[in-house]
């Protein structure tokens, strides 16, 4: 399957990543947010991205833009992918209506990082041709896709989206349809572990990371990283893990809580463990 038109569904950082590196491989895409002017927000942060990668010597920034367009509703497409919050009605709904709208031999793509790819197919009347495709923010920029298998995909819909993957110059990388799958079963427990080093005042918040950064050679510390995926996301993926694995362990720390209670959601809130202009 070739996909040379994708429907990309959410315009926020990681919708307008995956719409970024789709239409740098040179497919059309069709870029839809039913946010008020959320594509515009989205297009201006693509053509920011793609200005910096063309100052290291990355193609014209025209070209792969002319290649999305903004649409104001779903659109028949050979491949949706989905990126909207982190909201199982949302992305639920979303599914039931993309099946209405796309051909039937079209494959339905979720990259949600933590809600079971089985539910979602459940919603339409493709299963076999539902998937997960988890990107990682920043998506023009990270190499990894975790592809996720529903309980009725097809070995056909797993293996072209694995070719796509790499035709994105990504590495993908599959897994079971278990809550947080591999990368948020790991990664979210390590930055719940750190919110409760700072509730309990084991440390402050630049110790916390700095820690994590020079002792376990990691780019970014867990706090820092929660404030860029989002202290709600991280918050919503912690609720699916501890309630679709039974174990307490994976309950959100109480301060991860109160600050999304708060409005402290991390960079995109302009305030999170850290505080950003």
């Amino acid at each position: 399957m070739k996909f040379d038109h994708v429907l990309v569904v959410g315009a926020g950082q990681m919708g307008g990543g995956i719409a970024q590196v789709v239409a740098a491989s040179g497919r059309q895409v069709s870029l839809y947010d039913s946010a008020d002017g959320a594509v515009e927000r989205g297009l201006a942060a693509i053509e920011r991205s793609l200005g910096k990668l063309a100052e290291k010597g990355g193609a014209d920034p025209a070209e792969a833009l002319g290649r999305i367009s903004p649409v104001a509703e779903l659109v028949p497409a050979d491949l949706m992918i989905e990126a909207v919050v982190e909201d199982a009605a949302v992305k639920t709904d979303i599914f039931r209506r993309a099946d209405e709208t796309l051909p039937p031999a079209a494959i339905l793509a979720s990259n949600t990082s933590s809600i079971p790819i089985t539910s979602l197919a459940a919603a339409t009347g493709r299963p076999d041709r539902v998937i997960g495709m988890h990107f990682f923010n920043p998506v023009p920029v990270l190499q990894l896709v975790e592809v996720i298998r529903g309980l009725e995909t097809s070995d056909e819909t797993a293996a072209a989206i694995v070719e796509l993957a790499r035709d994105l110059g990504k590495t993908p990388a599959e897994a079971r349809d278990l809550p947080g799958f591999v990368s948020n079963r790991i990664l979210m427990p390590f930055i719940n572990e750190a919110a409760y080093a700072l509730l309990e005042g084991v440390a402050e918040p630049e110790a916390i990371d700095t820690i994590a950064k020079l002792g376990f050679a990691h780019p970014m510390g867990p706090l820092a990283l929660a404030d860029l995926i989002g202290l709600d996301t991280c918050v919503a993926i912690m609720d699916v893990l501890w309630h679709g694995l039974g174990d307490p362990k994976y309950a959100p720390c109480p301060l991860l809580r109160q600050y999304v209670q708060a409005g402290r959601l991390g960079r995109k809130s302009g305030r999170g463990f850290y505080e950003y202009a």
